[in-house]
């Protein structure tokens, strides 16, 4: 039974979710906007607004997490630098999931998944 389990497991062990949220996270966060599936992009929306607010408090713990958790050191640097007037009004709610149209080979619920 999985009752109060908030973590949607995405069919994969623990270490494969783990790697495919990180990677994903940082792809939103170079490019600004990926097209995956729905329950993808709601899973990965969690992460993503972790490591801006983790930009916004800008200390150098923060950074270093931010560090330990996505793949390019580059655009850690861009990000603590452009968040600030950015997002610096804003309280959350950084993403935007936007669903398009299924999948054509399998049928799966596709969705958009921005930065605001």
């Amino acid at each position: 039974m999985r009752h109060r389990c908030k973590v949607p497991r995405l069919g994969l062990p623990a270490d494969q979710r783990k790697a495919l949220l990180r990677s994903l996270a940082t792809q939103v966060i170079r490019h600004g906007q990926i097209t995956t599936t729905k329950t993808r992009a709601k899973a990965v929306r969690s992460e993503v607004e972790r490591m801006i607010t983790l930009a916004k408090d800008g200390s150098l713990a923060a950074r270093r997490r931010a560090l330990g958790y996505l793949y390019d050191k580059k655009l850690v640097n861009e990000l603590f630098q452009a968040v600030g007037d950015r997002y610096g009004d804003r309280n959350g709610g950084y993403t935007r999931i936007v669903r398009t149209k299924r999948r054509r080979g399998d049928n799966a619920e596709m969705a958009i998944i921005e930065l605001i």
